[in-house]
């Protein structure tokens, strides 16, 4: 299939793409209940031709089959948004208290286009095109719904590839990480119980906040004097709360906060310390504490050889100077990375603009001012379209050397 018949057939849809983008990020959900998204997808979908089907509560599954057989790809969208309250200066802005401040209605976007340009090019498909439009991945519970419920399965997934926006990369740069690139997460949240009073009289009771404070820089600990400086690893505790009146001494505080690794068995070993310094530092105060998991991700490992093939023929939709090949990415986290331990995959970052193109680009993801540019809308279909098809096309035989 010719590149530039996928980029001008891409091109010719971005009229399209911008208003799908824009009623997605009016109306953002946030969680594994999508209702309204999945509703909206669901109906596209079928507008192109498509017969999706539901998986999970809020997922969706949509399959292109050409005429020859072949192997299977899936291409993955996530489509949750954030608890922000959206205060970028934008004409389209969030309709309610939620945002999308990761670009999830961007990426849910190009996976539209790219199911209407593959649809209509289905002729070209030597196999399958498996389209997957995922809830929660901020929540780190969606991947893993996704493939408890058989996503890879009816028809078997051979490989997957997913794109992401960043925010601060030059517009239509597209960055692939090669091996591990991103890191591990795990969400934990710490209760710290003692016994309320009144303020006046702190004797006659036992202060949570008091060791919770305790526990808080104790924990600090871990990361500068138990963990060698060659290993990358995070600890953040991102809240703390506790407390109704600034004279009453509370029953109960808690803490929630991150792990962050490039590798399990470390993140295993934080957690592990983490337990131990809030259950016994609780108890030196005459408290108790308590560590749970919220939720996790692995350390996100990209196929080498798929990422390499990838990176190919997204030079050849863009250009070779705009296609960057990198070892070992940052310390955010991803929850399509549980896709990566089932299947060999591809998980690519394409830049979504600069401050030094638009003043109003370039703001950090998760931001309540970060504004996406619209512009590479379908330039991420045209990847994903031209991807899946060139990938099929070039891998007929057994993909077992490419782990």
């Amino acid at each position: 299939m010719d590149s530039k018949f996928v980029k001008e057939a891409a091109k010719n849809i971005q009229q399209e793409l911008t208003e799908i983008r824009r009623t997605l990020h009016q109306n953002p959900e946030v969680g594994p209940f999508l209702p309204q998204t999945k509703a909206f997808v669901r109906k596209k979908l079928e507008e192109y031709g498509y017969e999706p089907k539901e998986i999970c509560e809020s997922g969706i599954v949509a399959t292109v089959q050409g005429e020859e057989p072949g192997k299977t790809i899936l291409l993955r969208a996530d489509m949750d948004a954030l608890s922000i309250k959206e205060e970028a200066p934008v004409s389209f802005a969030s309709c309610n208290h939620a945002m999308h401040a990761c670009g999830h209605d961007m990426h849910a976007t190009m996976l539209l286009g790219a199911a209407k340009l593959l649809m209509e090019n289905r002729h070209e498909i030597k196999g399958t095109v498996k389209l997957v439009f995922q809830p929660d991945e901020e929540g780190f519970t969606g991947a893993k719904s996704m493939l408890k419920a058989g996503v890879l399965e009816e028809p078997h997934v051979d490989a997957g590839m997913a794109l992401h926006v960043n925010s601060g990369t030059p517009s239509g740069m597209i960055l692939c990480g090669q091996g591990t690139c991103m890191a591990g997460c795990t969400l934990f949240q710490i209760t710290v119980k003692g016994t309320g009073c009144h303020g006046a009289m702190p004797e006659t009771g036992v202060d949570p906040i008091n060791i919770a404070a305790h526990i808080y820089l104790s924990l600090q600990e871990i990361i500068a004097r138990e963990i060698s400086p060659m290993k990358p690893a995070v600890l953040t505790i991102g809240k703390f709360s506790g407390g109704k009146a600034p004279n009453i001494i509370p029953e109960e505080v808690v803490l929630e906060g991150t792990i962050r690794t490039l590798d399990v068995d470390l993140a295993g070993q934080i957690y592990r310390r983490i337990e131990e310094i809030s259950t016994q530092t609780a108890a030196l105060f005459r408290g108790e504490a308590k560590v749970t998991e919220i939720a996790s991700a692995p350390p996100l490992q990209n196929d080498r050889n798929l990422v390499r093939e990838m990176a190919e023929y997204a030079k050849e939709i863009t250009a070779p100077e705009k296609v960057i090949l990198f070892e070992q990415g940052g310390m955010g986290s991803e929850d399509f990375a549980s896709y990566t331990y089932e299947i060999p995959c591809a998980y690519l970052l394409l830049g979504a603009g600069t401050a030094q193109e638009n003043p109003m680009f370039g703001k950090p993801m998760h931001n309540d001012h970060v504004v996406f540019n619209e512009e590479i809308l379908s330039l991420g279909s045209g990847i994903l379209t031209y991807s899946a098809i060139k990938w099929l096309e070039n891998n007929s035989l057994a993909i077992s050397n490419m782990k």
